[in-house]
């Protein structure tokens, strides 16, 4: 039976099998959906979340491993396997239970698509990742199969040719993050240890600031650990402090004591989830202008963007005066995860919308249609439909 505006929803949310939901540690997909699970239970939908580890939201879970496997992160395998084993189970509860919607955040789920959309349920796919030439090709290949949901106007922007249904920005609870107005007297770099990222403009500009850095992230892939060894330890003093992996309490901590985070970029960051961890606790950013970073970060005012790696260093000195209280409002006002929630269940609607066939004709069509126009505009056809 098709659902009503204000109807509750069917959702099966798909995670990867990589890190628990929530994350205990790294793991920023899995921090996002396990927010985007309790929201939509808490508005009132029936969600099941299919992963692997152990249950940790308030949605009803369905683990389709023994065992979360980071370690094989980064393989095909496991991706392959994942997408196999969650299409048995979505098929299961589709014709068991009924089914409204599929939400993959998953690299192979979507090929699960067309099977789904026979038993008569869409899939939305949330695209975490910048839409390299790699993913461009592959989801311009899945086409109408998927309805593409963005987390940033940017991350949009760049493919304009995908289906897209939504943009919807990342978010988290703010109650979970704790708020310090007293800062201590250090910078934080938290991410990977990978040349996107680029922890050593972050050491550059911490030094000729003089200001201690505070170094926390993952670095286990093999590029990450080729990358520490050329670029980052060579550069590291005493004042500065490798943490290692952060577990979710300990990122708190260091968030909400640090002077400010520094998000030196050098790539097109879809969105950034730490920027708003960090402007939860009251910790300004300091960040390169790149993807999504003026599109968090209000400049000026929750922290400070710049064009160049040598403005960083005058930039750590002026982020002091921000005040802390403004960037966990920003925070409130523009990320909260109620908001998550809302903009998903619109686009989950917008994908169950029977008009959406007819939108696709229209956007596909309208250069033919254009062309069509200007044969028009140039002189007489004929009844045949032949240019004179």
């Amino acid at each position: 039976m098709p659902r009503g505006p204000e109807d509750p929803l069917r959702v099966a949310l798909v995670a990867p099998p990589y890190f628990d939901v929530p994350p205990k540690a790294y793991g920023g997909v899995e921090a996002v959906v396990a927010d985007l699970a309790d929201a939509l239970v808490a508005r009132g939908h029936s969600v099941t979340l299919l992963g692997a580890g152990e249950p940790g939201t308030a949605a009803r879970f369905v683990p389709v491993w023994e065992r979360t496997v980071p370690e094989r992160l980064g393989e095909p395998f496991p991706e392959v396997a994942h997408a196999a084993a969650v299409r048995r189970e979505l098929e299961r509860l589709a014709v068991a239970e009924g089914l409204d919607v599929v939400h993959d955040h998953t690299l192979a789920g979507p090929l699960n698509a067309p099977a789904l959309a026979a038993l008569g349920v869409p899939t939305v796919v949330t695209v975490h990742g910048p839409v390299d030439e790699d993913l461009h090709r592959y989801y311009r290949a899945l086409g109408e199969d998927v309805h593409l949901v963005a987390i940033s106007d940017r991350q949009r922007a760049l493919a304009p040719d995908l289906n897209w249904t939504a943009t919807v920005h990342n978010a988290l609870r703010l109650r979970d993050w704790p708020f310090r107005a007293r800062k201590e007297d250090y910078a934080l770099f938290l991410g990977r240890f990978h040349p996107d990222k680029a922890p050593h403009l972050a050491l550059e500009a911490a030094h000729a600031a003089g200001v201690p850095l505070v170094l926390a992230g993952k670095c286990a892939e093999p590029v990450e650990k080729e990358y520490f060894e050329r670029e980052v330890r060579p550069r590291l003093t005493d004042r500065d402090h490798v943490f290692g992996v952060a577990d979710a309490t300990a990122k708190r901590e260091l968030l909400a004591n640090a002077r400010c985070l520094l998000f030196p970029i050098r790539w097109e960051e879809p969105f950034g989830m730490v920027m708003i961890e960090a402007m939860a606790c009251g910790t300004p950013v300091v960040a390169l202008r790149a993807g999504a970073v003026p599109e968090v970060v209000a400049d000026g005012v929750t922290g400070l963007v710049r064009d160049h790696p040598d403005e960083l260093v005058e930039a750590l000195r002026e982020v002091r005066a921000l005040d802390p209280a403004a960037c966990r409002a920003h925070v409130a006002e523009h990320f909260d995860v109620d908001r998550l929630g809302a903009g998903y269940e619109a686009a989950y609607r917008r994908a169950l919308e029977p008009g959406r066939d007819l939108d696709a004709l229209r956007r596909d069509y309208a250069a033919l249609d254009s062309a069509l126009d200007r044969v028009y505009e140039r002189g007489v056809v004929h009844a045949s439909g032949e240019p004179a």
